[in-house]
């Protein structure tokens, strides 16, 4: 991926997030750094623990068959399932002797530049907290099991791993043109949304489906969205649903093809020739599309969550 990054930039280094670029205020715990890590992992409650453990049954009740043979396969090697909120420590242990990569506990969601830098260093920073019984079904900033069952296994990937780091290392490129939400919407489609194919069947590989039993099937299954191969200028030109199901997935043939396809475009002339605002609706497919499944948008139109409408 190296020409996303600009292969000068001292990693080491916490950048400082240049004024004049466009991205959401967070206000900083107190008792947080300019690192935003928390001193120590949330002591959890045996009430913690037993969500953890509900909500890991029910996810593998709907994986197989949904998920990409490596998330099933990272969350046997990371030995997630045991029993209760993961402890970090055993996690980066883990992760260090197959990938190198830590986790580390963070107070909530953390500014664009941090969070490039931890990923830039090969550590994925978790939500220190767990969602309650009340927000058991849907929980909009991601906490402790979006972040560890959802992202975590993916991690014992080698090349999705090295993936991960080289696109923490490509948002000093994209704080320079001021272009870090086509750089988020990538991440989006990746990352949280993303889809795979294995042996001609569409399986998830993404967080944001991983970790919630309802979009494992809709996003693999559903007749409403459309499932279109990766095509990452088109990608970053592309709307997202945040607090609902996504109208449209993007597809890549193996994480070879995901890391070829960022590797080797040229993000200088991308981020050119990109506008400030998104140029598809999240629901468009369009002349240059590869498209697998072309859907109804059934979901869409009938109001999404908000109206009650049924997952088809």
């Amino acid at each position: 991926m190296a020409t996303i990054a600009p292969q000068e930039h001292d990693f080491t280094a916490l950048p400082e997030m240049p004024a004049d670029v466009f991205t959401a205020p967070l206000r900083k715990p107190a008792h947080v750094g300019d690192d935003w890590l928390e001193p120590k992992q949330t002591d959890y409650t045996a009430e913690d623990d037993a969500i953890w453990n509900d909500l890991f049954a029910r996810q593998m009740a709907v994986l197989p068959g949904h998920a990409a043979s490596a998330f099933l396969e990272g969350l046997d090697k990371l030995d997630l399932g045991q029993g209760g909120v993961p402890e970090f420590g055993r996690l980066s242990e883990d992760l260090g002797k197959l990938t190198g990569w830590s986790v580390v506990p963070v107070p909530m969601l953390i500014p664009d530049h941090v969070f490039f830098w931890h990923l830039a260093n090969r550590r994925f920073p978790a939500g220190n907290f767990i969602r309650t019984r009340e927000t058991f079904d849907y929980i909009q900033e991601p906490d402790v099991f979006h972040d560890v069952f959802g992202h975590v296994p993916m991690l014992t990937d080698q090349v999705y791993a090295d993936y991960m780091q080289e696109y923490g290392k490509a948002g000093w490129k994209a704080m320079r043109y001021n272009r870090l939400k086509a750089l988020g919407a990538l991440y989006w489609y990746t990352v949280e949304f993303g889809l795979m194919l294995e042996h001609g069947e569409v399986r998830a590989y993404g967080a944001g489906i991983l970790s919630g039993p309802t979009e494992v099937v809709f996003a693999v299954e559903g007749k409403s969205p459309n499932r279109i191969m990766l095509n990452v200028d088109r990608v970053m030109r592309t709307d997202y649903v945040i607090s609902d199901l996504q109208p449209t997935y993007f597809v890549i043939e193996s994480f070879e093809d995901l890391y070829r396809q960022t590797v080797e475009r040229d993000f200088d002339r991308l981020y050119r020739n990109l506008p400030p605002a998104f140029t598809y609706a999240n629901s468009a497919v369009i002349d240059v599309d590869n498209v697998i499944h072309r859907g109804t948008q059934e979901y869409l139109l009938r109001g999404g969550r908000g109206s009650g409408a049924a997952p088809v």
